[in-house]
């Protein structure tokens, strides 16, 4: 079983899952929105939406609908800039009305799914502003096909849903997306999303056939009507900037009847530091059945694996190619895989319905940033980390490794880049329990961050979209119009070469720049 600190974190981790052009010349169609005039909104809704699916700030049920999905209790306060109206849809015509209305009567949007979002940006602003939230907690119905093996997935369902159906309905098949079961699927799919199963099947875009989308225009696309150059955007290119997308076709992948988990907590005092020291050069390298994570806190790693096989086979695997970790038979846990993720995030009193569970009671503050390493960390450095980990205030690391599957697909062919040659990815978490003692964590966050430059990628220092760090930089907007030198400087971090096609196709499908938050693609129109 998980030790109780691993499995607290866990559960926490489930919980919360910038320059200016002086002018610029805009197309016709491309011309800045008029000022929002706020009940001529609400009264277009009106027309094309039942009343009861809409929720101005004066509505009763206001403050408990917008805190549903808030995870990060850091914008859950007065001080946060709330939506004007939250629209809760049950069908793509409500969300095409939305957006019709919303760009005869200068409202913006934003889109929530979930709820992760790390910065929130999906529900609220970093600035005073009059916008509204499409939140699309009511579309959440999985279909599945076992015998082609797909599944449309509406962009309101969450991973557990996803999960729970398959075991149920089709437990041969799986699907290779994130950890926490209360993820949503739009956010979730938009920025990539990647879990136990990366080395086997790569990202979740990897395996997304087909889409449904509101552009910009009101209209209902799909992948023949899209195009693929905005459907290559939409899978990975980030959340909101191209559209609202309403539902997902998924291509599912078989899993075996056993899974082996792995949870093995190794202290620095018991060599933990050699063992990290030698995870990095062969973790990337393992068969694709096997998936060893590290969760690094205080004095302690966690490895944590998924092996898509029984332990029989996976132990003369990790003898030959891991033996340091001194993995025996009691560590191995077989289940079904659909037991596997629910397991791995809530531990072995988990079931199946607990995936269905779309609340959380662990509330807590919250600061995350990321990063990607191509060359090993020598162990001096990785003994300077864990002086790190020790500090007040400290937070944790969660390093995945890559390899196999998910660098064997070429770097442009999603807007995700960190594919080829990457060792594995940092999640680095910080969180605390109340607002006051905000400032000690945060400052460790950012000064590890500092310190960790010289040893993770450079030019340019490589983020994960889905770990949305406001730090790197957010848009600037002149004109109505966000900048792309502005959108630069921290988009390059997160799509490296693919940051100009985004943006070039932003230009194509949202020329005004409709759909826009502190970090959604700008447009280049040159």
């Amino acid at each position: 079983m998980a030790t109780s600190r691993s499995l607290a974190l866990a559960l926490l981790l489930c919980a919360l899952s910038s320059s200016c052009h002086a002018a610029i010349s805009y197309p016709p169609s491309a011309m800045p929105a008029a000022a929002p005039a706020k009940g001529d909104f609400l009264a277009c809704l009106t027309k094309s939406i039942p009343p009861r699916l809409l929720y101005a700030r004066s509505s009763p049920a206001y403050g408990s609908i917008w805190a549903s999905t808030v995870r990060n209790l850091k914008f859950d306060s007065d001080k946060t800039a709330k939506p004007l109206y939250i629209i809760t849809p049950t069908e793509p015509a409500h969300i095409q009305a939305t957006v019709a209305c919303g760009r005869k009567h200068g409202m913006r949007v934003r889109v929530r799914s979930g709820g992760h979002d790390y910065e929130g940006l999906s529900y609220r602003s970093t600035k005073p502003e009059t916008f509204a939230v499409v939140d699309m907690s009511l579309l959440r119905k999985v279909s599945l096909d076992g015998k082609a093996a797909t599944a449309w997935v509406d962009s309101g369902a969450q991973l557990g849903d996803i999960y729970y159906a398959l075991g149920k309905w089709a437990p041969k098949l799986g699907f290779p997306a994130g950890v926490c079961a209360t993820i949503g699927v739009g956010g979730h799919f938009s920025g990539g999303g990647f879990g136990m199963m990366l080395r086997k099947h790569g990202l979740a875009v990897d395996n997304v056939v087909d889409a449904k989308v509101v552009d910009a225009n009101g209209n209902l696309l799909d992948r023949k009507t899209m195009g693929e150059d905005y459907f290559w955007a939409i899978r990975g290119g980030g959340g909101e900037s191209f559209g609202i997308v309403v539902s997902w076709q998924l291509k599912l992948v078989p899993v075996p009847p056993k899974v082996t988990v792995l949870q093995m907590p190794r202290s620095v005092k018991d060599g933990a530091i050699d063992l990290i020291v030698k995870w990095q050069q062969v973790a990337p390298s393992l068969p694709e059945d096997l998936m060893i994570r590290i969760l690094a806190m205080g004095g302690t790693a966690i490895f944590e694996g998924l092996f898509l096989g029984t332990c029989k086979d996976l132990l003369p695997l990790m003898a030959s190619r891991f033996p340091e970790l001194g993995v025996k038979q009691g560590d191995c846990k077989e289940m079904s895989w659909v037991q596997s993720v629910a397991f791995i995030p809530m531990g072995d009193k988990a079931t199946m319905k607990d995936l269905l569970n779309r609340t959380s009671n662990i509330r807590s503050f919250g600061k995350y940033k990321s990063d990607y390493v191509k060359d090993p960390i020598a162990k001096p450095v990785w003994e300077k980390i864990y002086a790190w980990l020790a500090k007040p205030g400290a937070g944790i690391m969660i390093m995945d490794p890559y390899g196999a599957k998910i660098s064997a697909i070429p770097d442009r062919a999603t807007p995700f880049p960190h594919r080829q040659g990457m060792l594995f990815n940092i999640q680095y978490v910080t969180y605390w329990s109340g607002e006051a003692a905000g400032a000690a964590p945060t400052q460790w966050s950012r000064d590890m961050y500092a310190f960790m430059e010289p040893y993770v990628t450079k030019n340019p220092r490589q983020a994960y979209v889905n770990y949305r760090d406001l730090d790197l930089g957010v848009n600037q907007v002149v004109n109505d119009i966000s900048t792309y030198e502005s959108g630069k400087v921290w988009g390059e971090k997160y799509f490296s070469f693919n940051f100009e096609r985004l943006a070039r196709i932003k230009a194509k499908v949202d020329p005004t720049d409709y759909f826009r938050n502190e970090q959604t693609i700008p447009p280049l129109f040159k």
